[in-house]
């Protein structure tokens, strides 16, 4: 007879939780025992009707009852035995196999290792009762809704095992107090260190605070009221009254020229009493002259100052006023009177002079120039070994010009000539005029390739008559002395360009000097050449800065060399200034090529010979350099000497009388000044007497002389 074993076996899915288990076999059922104290008493036996019951409360819970074990018949023949082990406690197999279908974790019997519960987990209650696990299942299913933790799994696939929810909890508290904390700190570093504002400050104020951001907004009604209240003050009667500008309503302005000693005086004055004024220049702002004329009638003379609309007079009508206090009375009373619509007006800044505009006609030739534009034969071409981008041929001009005005040949190369004398084409190696023939090659002046490098060239060239070079050049320096006068400081030394790059002045100069692109550069008389060049080089100077920045220690190419204008048709870096216009092309330091050849158009407006002087009135925007200047036509030889000697004042030169040692500026170590004798004897006439003693001693005893050459500071002079 083979003996029947109960073997547990898990139904299909879908299936198990309509099935149940039968009533164990008496020869396996566990003895009775007494309950834990952690578990619920037994529950009494119940019919069908509770057994029903009960299942459909397990079911809710969503686990189903495991399936009846099946009876399966052993074969009579003995199987090969398994490895001996420990024989587990009666009924125990049972109660494995039922918690195992419940898809409970099932620890190891006691007598094996027991895994550790991993931290933030309770221990599992699925564990195993060796004794009494019968009482503990139906303790368990009791005292379901007693027990503190969880003890279903998400999954009945997954590993069930109950969370720690006070574990959770703290971990929980934990963090929100760590981000509280941070918040707080954050909080506490963007607040102000400043004492809190008293209340009369505060009226009508709300502040809002952002990182690196302070914002105050004042009510409406506030903001009224301390309008009112200003009114309600008699500003005679405060003894505390300064020329701070916190509490003028009215408005001080003055008319101005560029270069007016009176005019400096006046700004002198308001500048040093913190005394706001609005300053009128009439050399950067034209169109106001006829205002001026009506105001203070045709002959007045500038500086003219206004109180509101008052006139108050010039600058000997303001030192009368100062002297006998009337001045400061009358500013009292302009402080609490609002300025009147019929005052001079504050300059309107990105508006263009009308008056200039209108003047400003089209060139004659312009007409055929828009048409030969479209119509030529523009293309890349390879000539002597090299490609020339954008270019035609004079022959081809030509016909465009037969075909377009109908006229013969002769007459067409006359017109290209002057094309080419209105710098509107040019050879494109700059050899001759214009010429008809297949082998000549022109192109037009926006087509240079390296139009990107002319910072007075935006985009087209400037299709209007052009002006005369001088009168470009008088209106160019007054604009840069304006500039000066507002956005330098009193010597000269220091520039703020970032104001100046903002300047309603600096942007009218960036538009006059456009017209330098065609001008006629040969009209220009021989004794006006040197302050042209001289004042173009200084205000090229402060362009570059602004547009390229400071120029560099070791690679000074960008700045020197690769900052161009366009001027009557020709490139000028501040390199070829200097070395080729100003010094007589000569070569520039460490280098073997002059700046001009001897076919370029350029030597036609070189100086014939070089002047040392010209060193001491270039300013190339460092700290070494002279300060900048602009000359005048009539007086600059006179303002050349006077640069040279308020140089050499101001630390272009020390002697060491003990250790016979001069030490002179770099700007004299060049081939300009003579050798070191000849340096010296030449810097001697632009001495102040203390120095010229001193150096006339060291020439004259006959003693040897040593040179000693500054270091160069190439930071900014700003």
């Amino acid at each position: 007879m083979g003996e029947e074993t109960l073997v547990a076996m898990p139904l299909a899915p879908h299936h198990h939780h309509h099935a149940r288990l039968d009533a164990l076999p008496h020869h396996v059922a566990p003895a009775p025992q007494t309950p834990l104290p952690h578990q619920a008493p037994p529950p009494e036996p119940t019919g069908a009707g509770d057994n029903n019951k009960e299942e459909n409360e397990e079911r809710d819970r969503g686990v189903a009852e495991p399936p009846p074990p099946a009876r399966v018949a052993r074969p009579e023949t003995t199987p090969t035995p398994p490895p001996v082990l420990p024989a587990p406690a009666a009924g125990e197999e049972v109660y494995y196999a039922r918690r195992m279908l419940q898809g409970a974790v099932l620890r190891p019997p006691p007598h094996l290792p027991q895994p550790e519960a991993p931290p933030g987990l309770a221990r599992a209650l699925s564990a195993p009762a060796p004794h009494g696990h019968a009482e503990h299942d139906e303790a368990e299913e009791a005292g379901e809704k007693q027990r503190p933790a969880v003890d279903r799994s998400a999954s009945a696939n997954s590993t069930a095992a109950v969370v720690d929810v006070a574990s959770i909890g703290r971990f929980l508290r934990d963090r929100r107090a760590v981000l509280s904390s941070a918040i707080t700190r954050r909080i506490s570093s963007l607040k102000e260190s400043s004492p809190p504002p008293s209340p009369s400050d505060t009226y009508g104020v709300q502040e809002i605070h952002l990182p690196n951001v302070k914002v105050t907004v004042r009510l409406k009604d506030a903001i009224a009221a301390d309008a009112a209240a200003e009114d309600d003050i008699a500003l005679d009667d405060d003894p505390g009254y300064s020329f701070s500008g916190g509490h003028i309503k009215g408005r001080v302005s003055f008319f101005s020229r560029s270069g007016c000693r009176d005019c400096a005086a006046v700004r002198a004055f308001f500048r040093s009493s913190g005394l706001p004024y609005v300053e009128i220049n009439l050399d950067v702002f034209p169109e106001r002259e006829a205002e001026l004329a009506s105001r203070a009638g045709g002959a007045a003379r500038v500086p003219q100052i206004f109180l509101n609309e008052k006139l108050l007079g010039g600058l000997v009508v303001l030192n009368s006023l100062r002297n006998s206090g009337e001045f400061e009375r009358r500013v009292r009373d302009l402080a609490g009177r609002r300025c009147p619509d019929s005052a001079p007006r504050v300059p309107v800044y990105g508006f263009d002079d009308e008056a200039a505009a209108a003047e400003q006609a089209e060139d004659a030739m312009v007409g055929v120039v828009r048409v030969l534009r479209h119509r030529m034969p523009i293309q890349d071409r390879f000539v002597r070994v090299k490609l020339v981008k954008n270019c035609f041929s004079g022959a081809d001009m030509v016909d465009a010009i037969v075909n377009h005005l109908e006229c013969g040949r002769d007459k067409a190369v006359e017109i290209g000539k002057e094309l080419a004398r209105k710098h509107f084409i040019h050879h494109v190696f700059r050899e001759n005029d214009f010429e008809d023939g297949s082998q000549n090659l022109y192109r037009f002046l926006e087509h240079d390739p390296a139009v990107p490098k002319y910072y007075n060239f935006r985009g087209s060239t400037n299709d209007g008559e052009p002006k005369p070079a001088a009168a470009v050049g008088h209106r160019m320096t007054k604009i840069m002395l304006a500039i000066l006068e507002a956005y330098a400081s009193d010597d000269r030394r220091h520039l703020d360009y970032s104001r100046i790059a903002a300047s309603e002045e600096f942007r009218r100069y960036a538009n006059l000097v456009q017209e330098l692109q065609r001008a006629d550069m040969t009209a220009l008389p021989a004794e006006e050449r040197l302050p042209f060049f001289l004042n173009l080089h200084n205000a090229m100077a402060i362009h570059a800065v602004i547009r390229v920045g400071q120029p560099g220690a070791v690679d000074r190419r960008p700045f020197f060399s690769d900052f161009q204008y366009i001027v009557g048709g020709h490139p000028y870096s501040l390199a070829a200034i200097r070395n080729g216009i100003l010094r007589a092309n000569r070569r520039q330091p460490y280098t073997l090529a002059k700046p001009f050849g001897s076919n370029d158009r350029r030597l036609e407006l070189a100086q014939r010979r070089a002047n040392p002087l010209v060193h001491f009135a270039l300013c190339d925007a460092t700290r070494s350099s002279p300060i900048v200047r602009f000359y005048t036509t009539q007086g600059v030889e006179p303002e050349l000497r006077h640069a040279a000697r308020e140089f050499f004042l101001h630390g272009g030169v020390e002697i060491d009388l003990e250790s016979r040692t001069v030490h002179l500026t770099r700007i004299v170590k060049c081939n300009d000044f003579g050798q070191d004798r000849d340096i010296l004897r030449w810097v001697l006439n632009y001495l102040d007497p203390t120095k010229a003693g001193l150096l006339t001693h060291l020439l004259n005893d006959g003693g040897p002389i040593n040179i000693s050459y500054m270091n160069y500071d190439w930071s900014l002079n700003v």
